[in-house]
């Protein structure tokens, strides 16, 4: 196994672990600058406030875009479990 090997399959985690974490905290960061602007807004100053809807954004963003990202990771579990043979040398 070469160092370009590793380096590659490190490359190849890093985009996968973005891929399968952007939409969720995307997801709860822009529903979280949401509610604080109106938080400011209205001026109610309740730290609990944003749980919630944080929350449901993040589950409706699981089922929507869940057999997407489980297609992300399983194509790279296949692909790594596929190349190992070639690694070995």
């Amino acid at each position: 196994m070469t160092p370009e090997m590793v380096m590659s399959i490190a490359y190849q985690g890093m985009r996968v672990t973005l891929s399968l974490a952007g939409p969720i905290l995307l997801s709860a960061l822009t529903t979280g600058l949401l509610i604080s602007l109106i938080q400011a807004a209205t001026q109610i100053n309740e730290m609990t406030l944003t749980f919630i809807p944080k929350i449901l954004a993040v589950f409706t963003v699981l089922v929507l875009a869940g057999p997407w990202l489980l297609k992300i990771i399983t194509d790279f579990t296949e692909r790594l479990f596929t190349s190992i043979p070639g690694m070995v040398m």
